[in-house]
């Protein structure tokens, strides 16, 4: 079986990487990915847009990206949209148009039910099947709708998790994010309040593609921090997290360790996205546990909620043990990883044609 791929982004093809794992020896991966996992038609890196004068000028080469993608779906038996709808929902659309019996099917959906709620026509309207990471989200689609909770590929990747809590808070780590505009805007923060964590580990994670240029120019001064680089080993080693939202928080809310989620935008861009999003939580675990039973798991400091005292006292009167509660029903909400699910909708016609 021939699969055509779109996957633009780090996360996708982390996930792509477990669901490979799955799939059958004779399916062959074309399209757009990482080039550790087959021959891609584009190196990812030339895909990056950083602001807006950015993405004007890059508007004609993914124009010519789509349609390159559309001529190579001809020889192609199914599609796999990732992530990226800006990229990948008019690519669905084109590539239906073309050939309307191509089976397109959209892994990891647009969080169209936190904002732009109208691109749940377009991929009803544009795939066959939507395979849905959390469980809440097919609420969100018309009844008839072809989209299936497969489970959260987090859960595939997660090593173990913690079934106890150690008594005294030894370490703390700090994420202030992979983004160098949340970088620079919460290190001041985390500088002064590791000062009132002297006798505790502190720990910050640094990704592993910045240079020790980068490192110095977005950090600073990182007297006082153990720098790592391995998300999974410090969130179960540590005892305490701050951390900036995204995906890192979901990770701590499953591995089990107690955190504070933070986060300081653009105030431009928070006042912007604060008119388009109406959700009570920035983070999935607290929006997945309100959905689920209205509870909430971690605290959350947005904007000028963010400051030194704020966190402080949020440490201190941080109910640690019912956090550990909470993050075990939520893995049990969860209830499973996604990989081994999504390959099934990949091996019928593999399956059919060796009968054959």
């Amino acid at each position: 079986m021939k699969l055509l791929v779109s996957a633009l982004e780090h996360s996708a093809n982390i996930h792509l990487k477990n669901l490979k794992k799955e799939l059958d020896d004779d399916i062959e991966l074309m399209g757009i990915f990482d080039k550790n996992l087959g021959k891609s038609m584009v190196d990812l890196q030339s895909l990056a847009v950083m602001g807006f004068v950015d993405a004007v000028k890059k508007l004609r080469f993914f124009f010519k990206l789509a349609d390159d993608m559309v001529e190579l779906a001809k020889d192609a038996d199914k599609i796999l949209l990732m992530d990226s709808s800006g990229f990948n929902l008019p690519l669905a659309k084109k590539i239906k148009k073309a050939y309307p019996n191509k089976e397109i099917i959209y892994y990891i959906l647009p969080q169209a039910w936190a904002w732009r709620k109208g691109r749940i026509k377009k991929l009803v309207r544009y795939c066959d099947k939507l395979l849905s990471i959390l469980p809440f989200e097919k609420d969100y689609y018309p009844k008839n709708a072809p989209i299936t909770y497969v489970g959260h590929p987090l859960l595939d990747i997660i090593p173990k998790y913690k079934e106890n809590l150690n008594n005294d808070v030894n370490e703390i780590v700090y994420m202030p994010g992979s983004r160098k505009s949340e970088i620079t805007r919460l290190m001041p923060v985390f500088k002064e309040l590791a000062k009132h964590f002297h006798d505790k580990k502190n720990t910050i994670i640094i990704p592993k593609h910045f240079s020790d240029a980068e490192i110095q120019n977005l950090y600073g001064d990182l007297n006082g921090f153990n720098i790592e680089h391995n998300t999974y080993d410090v969130l179960y080693r540590a005892d305490f997290g701050f951390i900036c939202s995204g995906t890192a928080t979901l990770e701590a809310s499953l591995i089990g360790i107690p955190f504070s989620l933070i986060y300081i935008a653009n105030r431009f861009d928070y006042i912007i996205a604060k008119s388009l999003v109406k959700l009570n939580y920035a983070g999935l675990a607290n929006l997945m546990l309100e959905r689920y039973d209205g509870s909430i798991m971690h605290p959350e400091f947005i904007q000028d909620e963010v400051n030194v005292e704020n966190l402080l006292d949020s440490f201190n009167n941080y109910d640690r043990e019912n956090f550990l509660l909470q993050s075990k029903k939520l893995r049990s909400y969860i209830g499973h990883g996604s990989s081994k699910n999504v390959a099934k909708y990949f091996q019928t016609d593999t399956i059919i044609s060796k009968k054959l």
